[in-house]
């Protein structure tokens, strides 16, 4: 083998594989764009309903659209109780995303939607998949308990129908536009890695549902949508305040990572961290378990001062560092952090499928088709000699 020759493990870091109109981020100065929109702003002022009419539609609706795209999400919340009965025959240790999973596939078989390739067809499959989403996970939280799905409420939001249906409570108000903001947070973010996965499915021309169960699979890694699954169990193992020191230096000198701490993208703090940050404070306060933030903000203070001192480097904070003890107040189980990722994110997915398939289009080759680089040398710089089976 030439010792000499390349390995391109890239993991396409720094390559721009297409253009978008969707999202943009900018890591160096933390600016985060949704359609021309801070993230800042929309987060403070506008419902995750406003925002997915945006990400599909590229414009802020006015009341009367808002109210028609409100119903139109409403409509399509319930499940075929078809799928109900499929949920109740899983085992009950099923990973959750692996149902979210499977039930997007299990939904194609109920949406003649399916078998038309259009604009219009892919719009009507976004919706529903959108409406579906926190449905599907509702019910499969409360089914592996043994408990009945609770039906989705016409008088709720999207936010506030999901925490209904996995409690079958509703939340107040302050409680469910916390939620509102995360899932706003959380609904785009240009191509990571699992909306990369659903355009290279979408890129094929497989319907909505392929490509979306595609993301849903990418998001199902540690990598990418456990982080905040992994920041809450070291919370958890750390335990109180004054054993983070002793666990940040016990990390570092066995050259393991803070979770939470550091990104693919951000050369400054991931901009949602601050606006989950004082969520997390509140929620801590009003549950009575305010260590978990406490817990976070002295681990991020150490963290990057301990960081900075042995590697002579700054790090910084994610979206998933305070997202975790956010959720966990709530009273979310830890399983479900990357399915509420998922129930956001869907509205990032559908977007960028619709672009893929229709509005760039045009912009690049029909599909995608990367080239790697063969470094399987095994008979030098010749091919191998097959030897017959009875001989070998």
């Amino acid at each position: 083998m030439d010792e000499c020759r390349p390995i391109l493990n890239t993991g396409l870091r720094g390559f721009k594989v297409a253009s978008s109109r969707i999202s943009d981020v900018d890591g160096d100065i933390g600016k985060i764009v949704y359609r021309g929109f801070l993230i800042q702003d929309l987060a403070a002022k506008a419902s995750f309903e406003e925002v997915v009419y945006l990400l599909l539609y590229e414009k802020l609706p006015n009341k009367e659209e808002l109210k028609a795209f409100e119903a139109r999400l409403s409509a399509e919340r319930h499940l075929p109780a078809e799928f109900i009965d499929a949920l109740k025959t899983r085992p009950k240790y099923a990973l959750p995303m692996d149902i979210l999973q499977a039930g997007v596939a299990m939904l194609a078989h109920h949406d003649s939607d399916v078998r038309e390739l259009s604009d219009e067809a892919a719009s009507r499959m976004a919706i529903k998949l959108i409406a579906k989403f926190p449905t599907i996970m509702a019910a499969w939280g409360r089914i592996r308990n043994n408990r009945e799905p609770v039906d989705p409420s016409p008088d709720l939001g999207h936010a506030a129908n999901f925490l209904y249906m996995l409690s079958g409570e509703v939340p107040d108000d302050e409680v469910a536009r916390f939620f509102d903001v995360c899932l706003v947070l959380h609904a785009e973010h240009t191509f990571n890695a699992s909306t990369f996965a659903a355009r290279e499915v979408a890129s094929t021309r497989a319907h909505m549902y392929a490509a979306v169960a595609a993301g849903v699979g990418s998001l199902s890694g540690e990598l990418h949508g456990g982080a905040n699954v992994r920041v809450m169990e070291m919370l958890l193992k750390i335990g109180s305040v004054d054993k983070v020191e002793d666990y940040v230096t016990a990390q570092l000198d066995a050259g393991k990572v803070i979770f939470g701490l550091g990104h693919a993208v951000y050369k400054v703090d991931d901009p949602r961290a601050h606006i989950l940050a004082p969520m997390s404070q509140k929620m801590g306060e009003r549950t009575g378990q305010p260590q978990w933030f406490e817990i976070s903000q002295e681990l991020e203070k150490k963290g990057k001062a301990i960081f900075k001192e042995r590697k002579g480097i700054d790090i910084f904070t994610n979206v998933d560092f305070y997202s975790a003890s956010l959720y966990y107040s709530m009273g979310i189980p830890l399983d479900f952090f990357t399915p509420i990722f998922a129930i956001a994110r869907i509205a990032g997915w559908v977007a960028h499928v619709i672009e893929e398939q229709f509005a760039g289009a045009a912009a690049k080759p029909v599909l995608y088709r990367p080239e790697s680089e063969y470094v399987g040398d095994y008979c030098g710089p010749d091919t191998c000699e097959f030897v017959p089976l009875e001989d070998r």
